[in-house]
């Protein structure tokens, strides 16, 4: 007997009160693909286009039961990470993966928000590398979350690729180092994977201040894309294009007083809907 289910994706992170990152950013990427977004929050945030003023973090028992209440149940296809800020939510997390290692994982370090607010403790950072990189399908770090889990400057591209294979030796598959904070006319991401594999991704640089969850929303892009079907390096690609599309269509938008958001609808799918036996 046949029966329809719409691909669906889980992420788990923190929630932005401002709505431009985080599990906000990560749910609107995933209906603009055309998926079922389901949460699991890792951390309540009092933010905005401005910056964060607190962080407001959620016991790790209820986020590990949240994940396995989504997991067990909806099934998602893939898995994004976002924002992992202690010691105890990265052990509990890791620990509750364990059970769940056939479904493809993004995590997204993130360290540091667009306002330039830490948003990690400094005795997480060893235990990301240690309990969850070991898990994951694909890390994306930025170049300030590369040179924090490298402890290596960052400036130009080949170093860019010097530090995405360094980071393969945390354990994880593949990295996508993101080069966007290198401002100049093209912008370039380093891809990596211990298949041998390595590409350079380039694209146009968009003179924009509305980039406020720009990394949330192309990690949550791949998940949305391997959620649909496709491989690794195409969903990357995908991703890129979307993110590249979202924040052209949000440029010249004005959203509160700081770095607004990308504008995640600018060209939205209906659910897709699939059949399986």
């Amino acid at each position: 007997m046949k029966f329809s289910h719409y691909p669906s994706v889980l992420t788990i992170a923190g929630s932005d009160s401002g709505g431009g990152a985080g599990i906000q950013a990560d749910l609107k990427t995933f209906s603009a693909l055309g998926c079922f977004g389901t949460s699991a929050i890792t951390a309540i945030t009092v933010q905005n286009t401005m910056g964060v003023t607190g962080i407001h973090s959620i016991p790790a028992n209820i986020v590990q039961g949240q994940i396995v209440a989504v997991m067990d149940d909806i099934k998602p296809s893939a898995i994004k990470i976002g924002m992992v800020h202690s010691t105890e939510l990265a052990e509990a997390i890791s620990d509750t993966l364990q059970a769940y290692q056939n479904t493809p994982v993004i995590f997204d370090p993130v360290m540091v928000a667009t306002s330039g607010d830490k948003l990690i403790r400094e005795d997480t950072v060893s235990v990301l590398k240690t309990a969850l990189f070991p898990l994951m399908t694909l890390v994306t770090p930025n170049l300030d979350e590369a040179e924090i889990l490298t402890g290596q400057r960052i400036t130009n591209l080949e170093e860019m690729r010097t530090a995405a294979k360094a980071l393969l030796q945390t354990g994880c598959t593949a990295v996508l180092l993101k080069g966007g904070h290198l401002k100049g006319r093209r912008l370039y991401d380093v891809y990596v994977s211990t298949q041998g594999e390595e590409q350079i991704f380039e694209s146009d640089f968009i003179e924009s201040e509305n980039v406020h969850g720009t990394g949330c929303t192309l990690s949550s892009a791949i998940a949305a894309y391997l959620a649909l079907g496709e491989e690794l390096p195409e969903a990357i690609a995908l991703a890129r294009t979307y993110v590249h599309n979202a924040i052209l269509h949000g440029k010249d938008v004005k959203t509160g007083h700081g770095h607004g958001p990308l504008n995640h609808f600018f060209n939205p799918f209906k659910l897709h809907i699939h059949e399986m036996d």
